[in-house]
């Protein structure tokens, strides 16, 4: 099995990223093969994972996944590596808001048998660090605290002393990292800014975090941590299943950069990972499988500096449910790619380059005339408002008699949603787990046909369902139902 090791820290704001990017970066410039993981829905942190290892960055969520699936997803992404590192999220012991340690950090390195490191803002502290790490190391006896790395340590005095403290608590400390702007990453209203819109600074950044941790934190003292971790004894999970296997697809440069020709086929949103090559999806073709092995239905995703919210497996599926996956990019393609069945419009920030999409008419144009076909389109969050009639006062596709607009409010958590009637995505009734986080509001907010009916944590209706269009705020991981991605793909071969 991988060796395996999990970044986690007493709050956000800790130095996580830095840590688990810069650890990944050095693993990755000494010749290991690296596979990057991300606990909880986040997105951008698995895009300067994917640059410091040139492999898909992959998120674990045992909210919107289940449990059960958390560690068969993991084996699926770090097959054939050397080593994994797991970005924890929030605290180590935060998860899911009143639903004990559901999806956080804790309960997702109990289910991958994983050590965990935890990275401590030592900036204000000095022998109360040893409290605190006793206090985590201690909390919860199933989780397995194999060392701490100091963060932002004032001077060598300051390390002296937090060392000193520390040898009483039995964790060793495997690394001093100093204060370094050099490796701060700019931040705007959901987080960082993700690696798409910022190439050339962020390959930069993920080359200093990994001379950073390889100056500081004792490398080989990590990898016998990691290598520690004992078998985990499940299968990886397989996008294959009881689909017809796939043609293969380009790997992702190893640099993240996009791939080359006007539309990259195979591929997933720039920089969101591709399906790997060489994996052998299992399963016998079902009977709509095999009349589709013959005419491939052409799945457009928007990708690009607007819409770089992705997740590695949604493409999987489509993948292996049949489709041919191409990639294009709304602020510089003016049309769709040739043959386009269905559209896939995922997460990002069109708030923030309003004014380039709505300036690319012939796009938006093609985008509200494949909607009235009836293809299949399906938007999330970034979508929803890019098929808006306007956005910020821009006008957008005009897909959905709505306007949407920033907002100073921050809408953030998962949600239980159930599907109110037969949609290009789901049946009628089915339930599934996902995630909203934007800054936006749409009005209305719901059209007459609404995409999801929200039941936890309260109770309302969300999104638009008008003919085979789907389009919501909800980020949703189609591993927790891969009928949807077999539907959708049936519904583009129509």
């Amino acid at each position: 099995m991988v060796a395996r090791l999990v970044i986690a820290a007493p709050s956000s704001g800790s130095g996580k990223t830095t840590v688990a990017t810069g650890l990944m970066a050095a693993f990755a410039r000494s010749g290991l093969a690296v596979s990057p993981h991300k606990v909880g829905p986040d997105y951008i942190d698995p895009g300067y994972h994917s640059l410091a290892t040139g492999r898909p960055g992959r998120n674990l969520d045992a909210y919107m996944c289940g449990p059960e699936l958390v560690a068969p997803l993991f084996a699926h992404g770090a097959r054939g590596c050397d080593l994994a590192v797991v970005e924890g999220v929030m605290g180590l012991y935060d998860g899911a808001s009143g639903l004990g340690e559901l999806a956080s950090t804790a309960q997702v390195s109990k289910l991958l048998r994983a050590p965990v490191v935890l990275v401590v803002d030592a900036s204000s502290q000095s022998r109360s660090v040893a409290a605190l790490v006793h206090g985590f190391a201690s909390w919860d006896p199933e989780v397995r605290i194999g060392g701490v790395i100091l963060n932002k340590v004032g001077s060598d005095r300051h390390e002296a002393l937090l060392r000193e403290a520390l040898g009483e608590s039995g964790v060793p400390v495997l690394g001093a990292l100093r204060r370094a702007p050099q490796v701060d990453t700019p931040s705007r209203h959901l987080g960082l800014v993700p690696v798409a819109e910022r190439r050339a600074d962020a390959v930069d950044a993920v080359a200093a975090m990994g001379e950073q941790v390889r100056e500081g934190c004792d490398l080989p003292a990590l990898l016998a941590l990691a290598r520690s971790a004992p078998a985990l004894g499940v299968e990886a999970w397989e996008p294959g299943f009881g689909f017809p296997h796939p043609a293969p697809s380009r790997k992702p440069p190893a640099d993240g950069s996009s791939a080359s020709g006007r539309w990259a086929r195979g591929s997933a949103p720039d920089p969101a990972p591709q399906t790997p090559e060489g994996l052998d999806f299992a399963a016998e073709a079902t009977t709509q499988g095999q009349q589709n092995q013959g005419r491939r239905p052409l799945v457009a995703v928007a990708g690009g500096p607007a819409f770089t919210f992705s997740y590695a497996e949604n493409t999987e599926l489509l993948t292996a449910a049949g489709a041919e996956v191409v990639t294009f990019d709304p602020l510089r393609d003016e049309e769709l790619p040739p043959g386009t069945g269905g559209l896939v419009i995922g997460g990002g920030f069109p708030e923030v380059y309003a004014a380039e999409l709505s300036a690319n008419e012939p796009l938006r144009k093609a985008v509200a005339e494949l909607a009235r076909s009836g293809a299949p389109v399906a938007a999330e969050c970034a979508g929803l408002l890019y098929l808006a009639r306007s956005l910020d006062g821009q006008p957008m596709c005009g897909v959905l008699d709505a306007d949407a607009r920033m907002s100073g409010r921050l809408t953030l958590g998962y949600r239980e949603a159930v599907a109110i009637g037969d949609n290009s995505l789901a049946a009628a009734g089915t339930r599934l787990r996902g995630h909203e986080f934007h800054r936006t509001v749409i009005e209305p907010g719901a059209g007459a046909d609404p995409a999801w009916g929200i039941v936890h944590p309260e109770r309302r209706v969300e999104g638009f369902v008008q003919k085979g269009v789907h389009a919501s705020y909800l980020h949703t991981h189609w591993a927790a139902r891969p009928e949807v991605a077999r539907r959708f793909t049936e519904g583009c071969a129509r």
